[in-house]
């Protein structure tokens, strides 16, 4: 132990490295807050990435420029249902990803008939399309493949000209539109039946 006598001056560090140390200290919290951030973003967008909405089929629920947050882990964790909005990659090429309503899931019978589309015999309600299909058809859904219609009918480029989706094809569910912040909304809506009158 040192011998410490009463009115013998205490040593302090100089000033300038009290403020060297303070500032490398500062710079190192910085340089760990930018990587955590980095982890957490690179993480963020493998499961939640964002996808920009670039053309006029899912009018009028989804315009053109909007921004989206589609959840990847969606369907390894449940099921997809009637209704969904879902990204996926285009069948006749998978480079590029489309952005469409799941209408047929395997097994259905789907069928477009007087401006109306029939899931299994049932006439759906549909509040959220630009206006009733103007075409006809009827499919049946493989196994492993999914139909999927645009909101905008009558000028969607979707199963009803091109076939179906297969499982493997498709990225997520589409969570919420989050750009421009006038247009935040979730991206709900599910499909029901029309009532027997």
């Amino acid at each position: 132990m040192e011998n410490f006598q009463p009115g013998q001056p205490v040593l302090e560090p100089p000033i300038e490295s009290k403020k060297k140390s303070r500032l490398g200290s500062f710079l190192l919290e910085i340089f760990q807050t930018l990587i955590m951030a980095l982890i957490f973003y690179f993480l963020i967008d493998s499961f939640f990435p964002r996808v920009r909405v670039e053309n006029i089929s899912m009018k009028p629920t989804l315009q053109p420029g909007e921004l989206l947050l589609v959840n990847k882990l969606a369907y390894r964790l449940g099921e997809p249902h009637h209704g969904d909005v879902i990204v996926f990659h285009y069948p006749a090429d998978p480079s590029e990803d489309y952005i469409k309503r799941l209408v047929g899931l395997p097994g259905d019978e789907i069928r477009v008939e007087k401006g109306l589309v029939y899931i299994n015999g049932q006439a759906m309600d549909e509040p959220y399309i630009a206006a009733p299909p103007a075409y006809n058809g009827s499919w049946i859904i493989p196994d492993g493949m999914y139909f999927v219609l645009g909101d905008n009918r009558n000028q969607s480029s979707d199963s009803h000209s091109w076939g179906f989706v297969p499982e493997s094809n498709i990225v997520g569910k589409a969570l919420f539109v989050y750009w421009p912040l006038d247009q935040v909304k979730t991206l709900y809506y599910p499909m029901t039946v029309i009532a027997a009158n």
